[in-house]
């Protein structure tokens, strides 16, 4: 009985203390279901809401870039596309398997994939794929949509319709890299295929044509396929860009540059508008916008024409005597009269040292009327010299030279306008009166880019300050208002006019450069830069042709001009690097593009034999240097063959030519 008693108290604790647990445990997962109800229950409710419910990105819709006359030169097209997360995906070959079963993917492709995915943050994405056509599209979005970490995404390609005859003035779009994501913390910026400015216009106007991202909420199910649609919220499209561009005159002028390694810049003298900048050659801004091979890139890299460049606002060259306007115009203003002359016999002497004149002969007596048309180089030594460095340096920098313009382009380059105070800060040295001359025939330290050369002949041609510009402003703006230069115009009419005699008189050095327009008439302003220097030794022996030297060491060639005379419209500015000669070469590309603006007509039909020609020059180029590389295969292949292979040294057997039995045999001679 007592050992009854004493189980069922034993029993009896027992129970009490299982039943206090349970309910103890009970109590205490009703209060954190009371707590995680009513006091977090808010949080969990948005936490399974955001498991059903998604808010996707949608990317805007990157602007237009339009010429004056709203002719696209950059647009949009629909472009599909695979494209993957690398933080979102578990087995990388086990999602490149499920992508093969749909999409071819070649061992290049792979390699390409796998060499992003290891170079990059793995929430940036990496394409696998682009410009899908709609059924592979459409099988990728039944097939991997439950893959995670793989998107087939519906994007916007950038197009440019002529290619590498706007790229360096367009630029190209480029994915968004790392350090710009962490620096603007945009999330647009990580959205697979969203581009953004990589160069020129493209890069400076990269706010407003990118637009604003929109979004939409969906409702998926646990492995990310959508259900349903819930809402919209649309993106708003980057701002239609207008340029001060003509699209035809732009064209015409590359197709007129054709192989050189050219610029050519076009401004309206009115509104400072930039009509064309080309600088040639280019490259294909279609192929930079994707992934650019790595032997196309090597190529431009090491072609001596510097396609990456662009010439017009980053070349910097010596202005030549393009730049003796603005000798011209220092010396009237510093009191030279007119008339003053000097004789000209080829040379001039300064202390010990001997300049010389392009004129080996020389040029008899010049005075200002005469200076420019003959571009006499003494002239400009002996009247320099006179007014000082200082003098000059004014000048050129009130006619545009040495600044950088408020142009949404990067990389402009603002040149060198030389005088004692740059010298001494350059250098920490006086300034001599060699360096003077130098500079006054636009040599010596001085240079200036092909835009500063086409503002410096608007401001001739105008007299006032003219500004360029390269976005158009609305309808209806009033048109810019340029203050004066503050030149006398008699002096601007002098320098007129020996622009003038340089074209279309019988002394001038650009005859070539005379309009074809009845009623239009070019004045100009020819020149040739020296890019070596000539010792004296070559000089006593005779001066080598430019077209007997290197490529590289050719002199550039240069022209400027405005037109018509009467009432100046257009000015223009022309830099062939190691042309030879303005007058020769840079002056007709000047004259055709100026003609093109009054009637394009003519100007199209004088171009159908330049091309053929440049065609054929540029056919004889490639035989010759398929021709060369063959041969330098062969030597090559001659040298490491061991010598008992070879068979050019081989002495030959003798060989016997048998002759017609029935012929008759004549007879023989004994001696």
């Amino acid at each position: 009985m007592s050992n009854e008693s004493t189980r069922q108290q034993s029993f009896t604790r027992r129970a009490i203390v299982l039943g206090g647990g349970m309910a103890a445990i009970g109590t205490a997962l009703i209060g954190r279901m009371a707590w995680l109800s009513i006091f977090e229950g808010e949080e969990y409710r948005l936490a399974s809401e955001n498991n059903r419910i998604q808010n996707r990105l949608i990317p805007p819709r990157r602007g237009w870039i339009v010429d004056r006359a709203d002719k696209p030169l950059a647009i949009n097209k629909p472009d599909y596309r695979l494209e993957l997360i690398p933080e979102a995906i578990e087995d990388l070959d086990i999602v490149l398997a499920r992508v093969r079963d749909v999409l071819p993917l070649s061992w290049d492709d792979e390699l390409r994939i796998r060499a992003d995915i290891a170079m990059q943050p793995k929430y940036m994405p990496v394409e696998v794929a682009r410009q899908l056509d709609w059924p592979t599209f459409a099988a990728l979005n039944v097939k991997v949509a439950d893959v995670p970490g793989l998107h087939p995404v519906r994007s916007f390609a950038r197009v440019y319709p002529d290619a590498d005859h706007f790229a360096h003035l367009l630029g190209y779009v480029g994915a968004p890299t790392p350090e710009q994501y962490k620096l603007q913390k945009d999330p647009v910026l990580i959205y697979p295929g969203f581009k953004i400015g990589k160069d020129g216009l493209e890069r400076g106007q990269d706010r407003a044509l990118r637009g604003a991202a929109g979004a939409e909420r969906v409702e998926i199910t646990a492995r990310g396929k959508v259900v349903r649609e819930l809402g919209t919220n649309p993106d708003t499209p980057g701002e239609t860009l207008k340029l001060t561009i003509d699209r035809d005159l732009q064209s015409y002028t590359a197709r007129r540059l054709g192989d050189n390694s050219a610029s050519v810049i076009v401004i309206d003298c009115e509104t400072g508008d930039i009509l064309t900048m080309v600088s040639m050659p280019a490259y294909d801004p279609n192929i930079f916008s994707t992934r650019v091979p790595s032997k196309l890139w090597k190529e431009l890299q090491e072609d001596d024409h510097t396609p990456l460049l662009n010439k017009s606002a980053m070349g910097l060259y010596p202005p030549g005597s393009t730049f003796k306007m603005v000798t011209a115009l220092a010396a009237l203003e510093a009191g030279v009269a007119p008339d003053d002359g000097v004789r000209c016999t080829g040379r001039y002497k300064l202390g010990n040292n001997t300049w010389h004149c392009h004129s080996r002969r020389g040029h008899g007596f010049v005075d200002m009327h005469t200076a420019l048309p003959k571009s006499c180089d003494v002239y400009f030594y002996a009247f320099g010299r006179q007014i000082g460095i200082d003098a000059i340096a004014d000048m050129a920098r009130r006619m545009g030279l040495g600044q950088k313009y408020d142009l949404p382009l990067a990389g402009q380059a603002a040149g060198i306008v030389p005088d004692t105070a740059w010298k001494q800060k350059r250098f920490g040295k006086e300034w001599n009166t060699g360096e003077t001359l130098n500079t006054s025939i636009g040599q010596g330290y001085l240079t200036a880019n092909p835009l500063q050369l086409a503002v410096m002949t608007a401001r001739v041609a105008s007299g006032r300050e003219v500004m360029p510009r390269l976005i158009l402003p609305p309808a209806g703006a009033a048109a810019p208002q340029f203050a004066s230069l503050g030149i006398p115009d008699e002096h601007l009419d002098l320098v007129r006019q020996g622009m003038y005699d340089v074209v279309n008189s019988g002394i001038g050095t650009a005859r070539g450069g005379r309009s074809p327009v009845p009623g239009v008439k070019i004045a100009g302003k020819t020149g040739t830069a020296q890019v070596r220097r000539i010792s004296a030794a070559e000089r006593r022996s005779g001066v080598k042709r430019n077209e007997a030297l290197p490529w590289k060491q050719r002199d550039h060639a240069l022209f400027v001009a405005f037109a018509p005379t009467d009432n100046p419209r257009y000015a223009v500015s022309v830099i062939i690097e190691h042309g030879i000669a303005g007058g020769r070469y840079a002056a007709p590309i000047a004259r055709d593009v100026l003609t093109f603006l009054f009637e394009p007509e003519r100007a199209l039909k004088a171009l159908g034999p330049i091309e053929a020609k440049m065609r054929a020059e540029r056919e004889a180029r490639e035989r010759l240097k398929a021709a060369e590389a063959r041969a330098a295969e062969t030597v090559v292949a001659n040298e490491m063959m061991p010598s008992w292979l070879r068979t050019d040294n081989l002495i030959l057997p003798p060989t016997f030519e048998i002759g017609d039995p029935e012929a008759p045999v004549e007879p023989r001679e004994d001696n």
